[in-house]
């Protein structure tokens, strides 16, 4: 499945969920406003941590909406090669097996 394709079921298993716990759903979403808004970090730079985090918990539907966010931000195919990386050193070959996704993915939704 392309990651674009991955990226609308996942947008839609959200929705589905959304639907059924509002409150938290809610709650969630304003976490996430809150921290990618706030404190001294640019965006781009909160999306790069929160990639190499998808990357190293081996979240496939993190990865995509993270490398979605980080290429409407203007990354690199280099800063995001900088940040699996890390993932990489971080998390050993599991996280080198989602680093190859992750860079799949750029490479797919970049085009």
């Amino acid at each position: 499945m392309a990651w674009s394709e991955k990226l609308e079921t996942t947008r839609q298993g959200l929705r589905n969920l959304n639907k059924a716990i509002p409150e938290a759903a809610q709650a969630f979403g304003g976490l996430g406003k809150a921290v990618k808004q706030g404190g001294v970090l640019e965006f781009k730079q909160k999306e790069f941590v929160a990639l190499g985090i998808a990357v190293a918990l081996r979240c496939e539907d993190c990865i995509g909406l993270h490398v979605e966010a980080l290429i409407r931000a203007g990354a690199s195919r280099d800063e995001v090669g900088d940040v699996l990386a890390m993932s990489i050193q971080m998390g050993g070959g599991p996280a080198m097996m989602y680093a190859a996704k992750a860079m799949t993915c750029f490479d797919e939704l970049s085009q």
